[in-house]
């Protein structure tokens, strides 16, 4: 039996990641429900979404599914039970380019950084891509509105 990921949730009572999938062989969707066990509010989800991907009962029905997407799951769930609400959790997981990541702790930092690493490697241009172009110029609109600073016009580094 092989079976084709739609879409993937959270069930917060009993703590569970739900999955919606495909039979292949039926051609009909269908409902799994995988509980998540042994998880608390200090729990680390990457290592939960791996026991969860790797456990023998769910393997085949995770195939489809991305381990950074059972880490966010996980993410959700583990917020809920600190306290947080569905929003402020959703929240967290984007990127905001106004907010200042020197005030989040080491392991939102963390989850931001790898946001990045995602977004930054989804978006790169390799040797190999058909659009890619070796020396690319692009011109940037003139702002009026820029900000200038004092240093930039201060000629005092000319006496070092």
């Amino acid at each position: 039996m092989e079976f084709v990921a739609k879409r993937c949730g959270v069930k917060f009572k009993p703590p569970s990641i739900v999955l919606i999938y495909e039979d292949k062989d039926t051609k009909k969707l269908r409902q799994r429900i995988m509980p998540v066990r042994n998880f608390s509010q200090h729990s680390d989800c990457c290592q939960a979404a791996e026991r969860l991907k790797n456990n023998a009962r769910h393997r085949a029905y995770l195939e489809g599914v991305s381990l950074g997407q059972l880490e966010r799951l996980h993410t959700v769930l583990r917020d809920r039970l600190r306290g947080r609400t569905l929003e402020q959790s959703l929240a967290s997981l984007r990127l905001d380019p106004d907010e200042d990541l020197n005030k989040l702790g080491d392991e939102e930092l963390a989850r931001k950084k790898a946001q990045m690493d995602e977004l930054f490697e989804r978006n790169r241009k390799r040797k190999d891509d058909l659009d890619f172009v070796y020396d690319l110029e692009v011109e940037f609109p003139e702002a009026d509105d820029r900000e200038t600073c004092s240093w930039d016009e201060d000629e005092s580094d000319d006496e070092f």
